[in-house]
């Protein structure tokens, strides 16, 4: 179980469509360094920097700058059209990654569970081939009932979850439930804090992101479940860091989350270790 953070852990930091812009937007290298400070191993860089706008040369660049220092990539991207997974499936190849995360929908396309599974068996061979699994991320839409449905009906040992521990609720699902029926299933985790508050008038609540470790999440049952069920995969750290009168502070207080929150993460992993 490797410790890493991803393009999500900082996404106010790289740019948020409809927010002010950050004066010098985080970049793949940028994140890179970042993974580095905070003594991490895996860096997944997703849809909010863009691998595919990227010319073979800077790929290849990311590619040995993370080796240099040490890292695994992992690569990301929204949807499961046959023709952008063949595409990321070449970028994952170019990066030495061996997990896509994907999330089913891509703007106004939204794929029904039979949609997802031809797409995804279209071209699973390859992916098999090259050594790549993918990871797909239980978002809003799908239930969990329905993610299983995909993966069991895929049948591939290449293709599984990306456990997202806070997504559900959109879904009408709790952490409890996701990582109780998910977790075998599970290729990669995203930890993702929060906190449940009732609004000022009563009517209605408010779920809102926490540093790792400071909020209503239950890490170690997270995962705890985890190993229980077998799994080892590589828990990556989000964060719904909150804006905060300007981009700067905002950004501020994200990366003063995420030293918090590979701190704490970085603590429980260890203990588990110690336990086994």
């Amino acid at each position: 179980m490797k410790l890493g953070i991803g393009s999500w852990t900082f996404p106010w930091a790289i740019g948020f469509q409809g927010y002010p812009p950050p004066k010098k937007p985080m970049d793949a290298v940028a994140l890179l360094h970042k993974a580095k400070s905070l003594g991490v191993e895996v860096v997944q860089i997703c849809d909010n920097i863009d691998l595919s706008e990227m010319s073979r040369a800077d790929l290849i660049s990311i590619r040995d700058k993370a080796g240099e220092m040490g890292l695994i990539l992992q690569t990301g991207t929204r949807g499961a059209e046959p023709e952008l997974l063949r595409r990321y499936l070449n970028i994952s190849r170019i990066l030495n990654s061996r997990l896509l995360r994907i999330i089913t929908d891509r703007g106004d396309s939204k794929p029904d569970a039979k949609q997802v599974v031809v797409g995804i068996k279209s071209v699973l061979p390859e992916f098999a081939g090259a050594g790549v699994s993918i990871a797909i991320e239980n978002h809003d839409r799908f239930r969990t009932w329905e993610l299983i449905g995909i993966i069991e009906e895929i049948g591939s040992p290449n293709v599984g979850i990306c456990l997202d521990t806070a997504n559900s609720f959109g879904a009408l699902e709790c952490p409890g439930q996701i990582v109780t029926a998910l977790g075998p299933y599970a290729l990669n985790v995203h930890v993702k804090d929060f906190t449940i508050t009732r609004i000022r008038n009563g009517m209605g609540f408010t779920i809102l992101g926490r540093p790792a470790g400071q909020g209503m999440l239950d890490i170690d049952m997270v995962l705890r479940k985890l190993a229980e069920g077998g799994r080892n995969p590589d828990v990556v750290l989000e964060q719904w860091t909150p804006f905060d009168s300007t981009i700067e502070k905002t950004a501020a207080m994200e990366d003063e989350w995420a030293v918090i929150g590979i701190a704490y993460l970085k603590e429980k992993i260890q203990s588990m270790k110690e336990d086994a």
